[in-house]
């Protein structure tokens, strides 16, 4: 690896990487049909890395930890903003909402990329967005974004979403949390900024982070 993981990256565990510890018996079937798991904001332990297993169905989900001998490739949600869907699948309302974005944040000038069911897929090649999907990005501006901006942005990518007729959630990432879009939008009201050591509602998550 040429740079240690940041929560949403997607991760390629190498053929030689051994089984996750305590896992549930659907982790190996997933492993073995896509061997990614993402990284997730939560401390590390040691030199190993928080990450999460997806499964087949929306209520399996496992976290564990793992050493980075065993990661094979990261894949940044900016680097998967590069690739494209399957010609068959790229009709589908999350991905069309995609194309939508990249002009909408380019006139913002914000790194940007998919998270979720959308990184998921054009990180592993396994159909996983559906017609019901909704798509989740991550935005990281180079410097704080004023208030006024997120809420021009939020209203034209919840514009773009309706057109497309899905839905959108955008988490902004400063170097070391996260919060909501949405709620970052909204004037005068706290939002939730997460850290890995655990959620706080803030005022100014720039400040606070």
């Amino acid at each position: 690896m040429n740079r240690a993981p940041r929560p949403h990256d997607l991760l390629r565990l190498s053929s030689d990487a051994p089984p996750l510890a305590d896992a549930p018996a659907w982790v190996a079937a997933s492993l073995a049909r896509a061997p990614f798991v993402v990284a997730r904001r939560a401390p590390r332990i040691a030199d190993a890395i928080a990450v999460g297993v997806r499964g087949a169905a929306r209520s399996e989900r496992f976290g564990a930890w793992i050493e980075p001998r065993w990661i094979d490739a990261v894949f940044s949600p900016e680097d998967l903003r590069m690739r494209e869907p399957d010609p068959a699948r790229a009709g589908l309302p999350a991905f069309v909402l995609m194309r939508e974005v990249a002009s909408i944040i380019g006139a913002y000038d914000l790194a940007w990329g998919p998270a979720g069911s959308a990184g998921f897929e054009l990180a592993s090649a396994m159909p996983t967005i559906t017609q019901a999907s909704d798509l989740d990005i991550v935005v990281r501006p180079p410097a704080p974004l004023p208030r006024v901006d997120a809420t021009s942005l939020f209203d034209a990518l919840s514009q773009a979403a309706q057109k497309s007729e899905t839905r959108i959630d955008a988490q902004i990432e400063t170097p070391d949390a996260a919060f909501s879009l949405a709620e970052f939008a909204r004037a005068n009201l706290r939002v939730m900024l997460r850290h890995a050591d655990g959620p706080r509602l803030v005022t100014d998550p720039w400040a606070a982070a």
